[in-house]
């Protein structure tokens, strides 16, 4: 008899990788510092011994590049590790507050303890750091964790599965592979967090789900992130870093530039520059983007045709391709594509692309740059290149974004000692170094008295009482 993903049948091995996980997450609360370190080195180990392996599954679930796989995947990996495993004793330790008069005779202090069970969801972008990196600041807290890989990456998602089978007793960390129906039972759980990674629509979903057991969320999605170049950029640069922006993992990237903003004054030599990187970068010899060993493909038939879809709304709708425009379904390919003429009754313009296409738009005055950007949902990240300082600060002060970098493009992502994550539409909840440790760390005050009372403060409210109170209210 077929099983459903709602019968007792299907849903038994969750439920009881989820209930031996719970029985453990005490034991795991009170993991030392090098117990933690020891689990985490586990993971480097693994990692330093198969690395050919992680870069041939990527390579055949989406042929990205082995450099991509290096840069992309595996430096942020190991300097979140490497910062995790220097800093952890650190973070374990109490941290002391200062004490205001109103508390005279109490000492305070924060303790991290880890959440408990937690859920892992990762997407199929940047498959293997996105469910590992989570990971190592899961563990780092001190919690048990199950990991969903995604069905669109096959090939990674059985690496993890196999890696952590062989890393973890399933009672610490387990996988579970498959389609939709495998996190929708695994949502259906009391986890006490979800680490989710993935679009905005789903992210909905995933906090609904989780609002159902006041399960707290970190959500990193993703939108529509603007990269603005004003007319004192660098335009070499800002051309070289753009084109690497967008086209790296082949557009498949949540903090991509998702459409540009170009100075009126400075459009065409810019584009001229864009054009000649692309040529430096997938065409050195002459040789069709498409042959290139240097350029990833989309990561499947549904997906190609989406962004497909996007591009032939935008002409439709009075768009031009300046440059590119070439596809082959066979082969997931789309070629890095610039599209100009844009506006925003395109679909183009409205959604978030996720592929190697480039909506470019000309502004006058920084107000009207600003207003293409405020007229959006508050994008993850935020690119400007210019090389004057008011008019960095001015756009800063008067936008709001999940992160924001000046005269590059992506960075802040492997920057351990910043802050990654969204706002509002494009996520919830921070990750990187200390920040991921706090999200899966309950940050739990405590108080005692050392000397002293508050028992002259006790009813009977009495006259003497009150001014005493009125006196403390006053005056602390």
């Amino acid at each position: 008899m077929l099983t459903t993903p709602t019968s007792t049948d299907y849903l038994e091995p969750f439920t009881a990788a989820f209930d031996a996980q719970r029985r453990n997450a005490p034991r795991m609360a009170l993991t030392t510092a090098a117990e933690r370190i020891e689990r985490i080195r586990r993971i480097q180990r693994w990692v330093v011994a198969h690395e050919t392996d992680i870069k041939q599954a990527m390579y055949a679930d989406f042929r990205k590049p082995s450099a991509e796989v290096m840069l992309g995947e595996l430096m942020a990996l190991n300097a979140e590790i490497r910062h995790t495993v220097s800093n952890l004793k650190r973070w374990m330790k109490p941290q002391r507050v200062p004490t205001p008069l109103s508390m005279i005779g109490t000492t305070s202090r924060i303790h991290h303890e880890p959440k408990g069970n937690v859920l892992i969801i990762a997407p199929w972008n940047y498959p293997f750091v996105l469910s590992m990196r989570p990971l190592v600041s899961a563990l780092a807290a001190g919690n048990v964790v199950i990991i969903k890989p995604s069905e669109l990456t096959p090939h990674t998602a059985a690496l993890i599965s196999g890696m952590i089978a062989e890393l973890f007793p399933p009672d610490e960390v387990t996988v579970f592979e498959g389609d939709a129906a495998v996190s929708t039972a695994l949502l259906d759980l009391p986890f006490n967090h979800i680490f989710f990674t993935g679009s905005p629509a789903v992210g909905r979903i995933v906090m609904t789900a989780a609002a159902k057991h006041l399960a707290s969320v970190t959500l990193e999605l993703g939108g529509k992130s603007p990269a603005i170049v004003d007319e004192s950029a660098d335009l070499q640069q800002a051309a070289g870093q753009l084109v690497w922006g967008k086209c790296l993992n082949n557009g498949q990237t949540c903090i991509a530039p998702d459409y540009l903003l170009v100075h009126a004054s400075v459009k065409v030599p810019l584009m001229d520059a864009m054009k000649k990187t692309l040529d430096r970068m997938y065409s050195p010899d002459g040789q069709p983007v498409a042959a290139s060993d240097s350029y990833a493909r989309i990561v499947n038939r549904s997906h190609f045709r989406r962004i497909k879809n996007l591009i032939e709304d935008a002409l439709t709708k009075g768009a031009t391709i300046t440059l590119g425009g070439q596809t082959n379904e066979a082969d997931n390919f789309i070629e890095p594509t610039f599209l100009e003429n844009v506006t925003d009754d395109m679909r183009i313009m409205q959604d978030e692309i996720f592929g190697p296409v480039l909506p470019v738009l000309t502004y006058r005055t920084l107000d009207d740059a600003l207003r293409i950007v405020n007229q959006r949902e508050k994008p993850l990240a935020l690119y400007i290149h210019s090389r004057n300082r008011q008019h960095t600060q001015y756009i800063i002060d008067r936008t709001s974004a999940g992160d924001t970098v000046v005269n590059d493009v992506l960075l802040h992502f492997g920057h351990v000692e910043l802050p990654f994550g969204g706002v509002n539409n494009s996520g919830l909840g921070k990750s990187n170094g200390f920040f991921s440790f706090q999200e899966f760390s309950n940050q739990r005050g405590i108080l005692k008295r050392q000397f002293g009372t508050l028992k002259f403060l006790y009813p009977p409210y009495t006259d003497r009482v009150k001014n005493a109170i009125d006196f403390l209210v006053r005056h602390f």
